[in-house]
């Protein structure tokens, strides 16, 4: 925490609302801000006042200054005018440079955690920036290894080994390594960072049936199982590895604390299917707190569209009590 944020008692935020096209600038419009915090919108200031307009909200952005409270804006540029609902590959380096400003600002003590709205990946990468997502773009920024995303819905949290992989890189991908990081970083965010004293961490397997003792695939056998051991024997509670299929019955679930899936696709669908709308993305292992929506760019609604501004209120709420976990000595 910054001397000014110290003084103040009150976290500094930042919001980068992610695609210009896209939802983002229209939750900055339409979001009642808690008083509890300063909310700095890294954004193009005329983007928001666009989309308020269009969203019948015109209300006052004071510009960002240390010391300002409320809801203020970071001036960062577009390069052209974002249409709702139309993606524009000239303006995927400022959705970029919004994250960057962002992040310095986080790593520097300016801000005390991050808040990322949706961005479209695809337009980032059509305009020649290699990106596959704000976890890995993070961690690069932070100098971080080894960072853990896990989405969390009410109580049903899943965190993932690999994150945005083909689904033919994944296997390779599940190292020791990365095990023992995913693992230790889980254990540790769980207890400073959410208050669970000796987190239960339920391992999924990689293969159908956790592998079926070999006959369906050697990960659980080779790698899975004797990562699960030497967490164990670091006084980690962790389990497994569990059948997939057979891991998110309430019964087990009411076992663990965290589900800890191999791959993308293999746990935050049952999340989704749960939690969607209300659920929250949060990076493990970096430096600062990163919390971000648990949907997409949604650019048929930009602009006028229905509007469920559920997951950035719960965004923003787990942002700040993580703001003030960190901040303690």
């Amino acid at each position: 925490m910054s001397a000014i944020q110290a003084a103040s008692k009150r976290p500094v935020i930042a919001i980068t609302p992610g695609e210009p096209a896209g939802i983002g600038p229209d939750l900055m419009a339409l979001l009642d801000y808690d008083e509890g915090a300063d909310w700095v919108c890294v954004a193009d200031p005329d983007l928001l006042d666009d989309r308020a307009r269009l969203r019948g909200r015109p209300r006052h952005w004071p510009r960002y200054a240390p010391g300002v409270h409320g809801p203020s804006v970071l001036p960062v540029a577009l390069a052209r005018r974002a249409t709702p609902g139309v993606p524009d590959p000239a303006n995927a380096d400022y959705v970029l440079s919004c994250l960057r400003r962002a992040t310095e600002g986080c790593l520097a003590g300016e801000f005390s955690a991050l808040i990322t709205g949706p961005v479209h990946k695809a337009v980032i990468n059509e305009a020649g920036q290699a990106f596959t997502g704000h976890t890995e773009f993070l961690a690069h920024a932070a100098g971080v290894t080894e960072v853990v995303m896990m989405l969390a819905a009410g109580s049903l949290r899943v965190a993932l080994v690999t994150t945005h992989l083909p689904l033919t890189m994944v296997p390779a991908a599940i190292t020791a390594a990365r095990l023992d990081a995913a693992l230790d970083i889980l254990d540790a965010a769980l207890t400073r960072d959410f208050g669970l004293v000796r987190p239960a961490i339920m391992v999924l397997g990689l293969n159908p049936h956790a592998g079926e003792g070999g006959h369906l695939g050697h990960e659980e056998i080779d790698i899975i199982t004797p990562a699960v051991k030497r967490a164990q024997a670091r006084g980690i509670r962790a389990v497994g590895p569990v059948p997939a299929d057979t891991a998110f019955v309430p019964a087990r679930l009411a076992q663990a604390d965290v589900v800890l899936a191999m791959y993308h696709d293999q746990g935050l669908p049952v999340l989704k299917a749960q939690g969607f709308g209300g659920g929250v993305n949060v990076t493990l292992g970096l430096p600062f707190p990163r919390v971000s929506v648990d949907h997409g760019t949604a650019l048929d609604r930009a602009g006028t569209g229905p509007v469920d501004t559920g997951s950035m209120v719960a965004a923003m709420t787990l942002a700040k009590a993580l703001s003030c976990r960190h901040a303690r000595p």
